[in-house]
């Protein structure tokens, strides 16, 4: 992944492809974004309760319906995926797109993923266990990306004779983009990641001032280049995402507040911003004439 200033977008999955999904895809290429996301989820927050499609179908339907924008998950997590059955899917995946899907990843949260597959008396993961996954699922599905025959027993996963055979169409494999801010996760980044993803700190987002926001930001970066330092890697080289829609500010307000904003997180060393293409009556509302702006002129205002 090269590092450059760009621009993509998240469609959540909550259209019907044939009912005006298979038309945002579409759209997201003709608008010239870099790439188009999409959550991987099994339920997620207000949506609970309305259409919620698949990540990796939805995802195979859009590789096929466009030729350019790169495609991937913000974010895949261990809460109801396992490396084995996910490297199949994301090989079958990157093979349908011709070699253009990035995978994020992520330790997952409290929400659904965490409790829907729970038998009766279950307790979810604790902070520390989804870290504990996430620290064995990131290197094995590494090493199943890669390899055409993996065996791995470990705590949490194992895979006999699990094989992979052709690969990914990018070798050595598809790139990971890894959402972390916690120390163990940004180990994962920078050991194993061509992209680091951060919504920034989520307890500045209803409380807190962009000013805030960006100093978290400036500190989360900070702590990714120690680990780095830690792993032996010069993380300069690794693209640093920012999903907006988390933060205190409000981008999308206008396209020079969306110019203001990229431009002080461009500053920060971002390399790619991210934005929730508008639902109405969500948290994701916005005036889709001033998004189709943003996306097609706000980069050739920042010079």
């Amino acid at each position: 992944m090269t590092s450059s200033r760009r621009l993509s977008t998240v469609i959540l999955p909550v259209h019907r492809w044939n009912d005006g999904g298979r038309a945002l895809w579409t759209r997201a290429e003709e608008l010239g974004f870099h790439a188009a996301y999409t959550y991987d989820h099994l339920a997620w927050r207000t949506f609970r309760d309305g259409p919620w499609f698949g990540a990796v179908p939805t995802l195979t339907a859009a590789a096929c319906a466009t030729e350019r924008l790169r495609l991937g998950t913000l974010v895949t997590s261990p809460n109801f995926r396992h490396p084995v059955t996910l490297a199949k899917d994301l090989i079958s995946l990157d093979d349908v797109s011709g070699g253009r899907v990035t995978l994020g990843i992520g330790a997952g949260g409290n929400g659904f993923d965490a409790t829907t597959l729970l038998r009766r008396g279950e307790e979810p993961w604790t902070p520390r266990e989804r870290a504990d996954h996430f620290d064995e699922f990131v290197p094995l599905l590494d090493q199943l990306l890669r390899e055409p025959s993996v065996t791995h027993e470990g705590r949490f996963y194992a895979a006999n004779e699990a094989r992979n055979i052709p690969g990914c169409v990018q070798r050595p494999r598809l790139p990971f983009a890894v959402a972390a801010t916690g120390p163990r996760g940004l180990e994962l980044a920078a050991r194993y990641g061509q992209a680091w993803v951060t919504t920034g700190d989520p307890k500045l987002y209803e409380a807190g001032t962009p000013e805030q926001s960006v100093a978290a930001l400036r500190g989360q970066i900070s702590r990714l280049g120690e680990a780095g330092e830690a792993v032996g890697r010069d993380v300069s080289d690794l693209d640093k995402i920012l999903l907006t829609g988390f933060t205190p500010d409000r981008p999308l307000q206008s396209l020079d507040a969306f110019v203001d904003f990229a431009g002080t997180h461009f500053a920060l060393g971002f390399t790619e911003i991210v934005l929730h293409w508008p639902i109405p009556d969500s948290d994701f509302a916005a005036d889709g004439a001033v998004f189709e702006r943003i996306a097609t002129e706000a980069l050739s205002q920042l010079g």
